[in-house]
């Protein structure tokens, strides 16, 4: 599940509109948009603004390298 997944389902599971989880989490309409829409480059901090209000946080987490390699492949 990506990021943008994860945000859409988190908010419509707790009845959010999206101008709603914007100004819950201190972001911008279009920041959350771009968000739920899957853009590629996008202010870690504001992500993480967004992801607490669900209890969550970006972090780094270790790469499976064989699934890198059958993506690859």
């Amino acid at each position: 599940m990506t990021i943008s997944q994860f945000v859409k389902e988190k908010r419509n599971l707790t009845g959010l509109t999206q101008p709603e989880l914007a100004e819950k989490a201190g972001v911008g309409l279009r920041f959350v948009r771009e968000l739920e829409q899957g853009k590629k480059t996008l202010r870690l901090d504001k992500v993480n603004q967004v992801l607490q209000l669900f209890g969550y946080q970006v972090g780094a987490v270790p790469i499976d390298r064989n699934k890198l390699t059958d993506e690859k492949g």
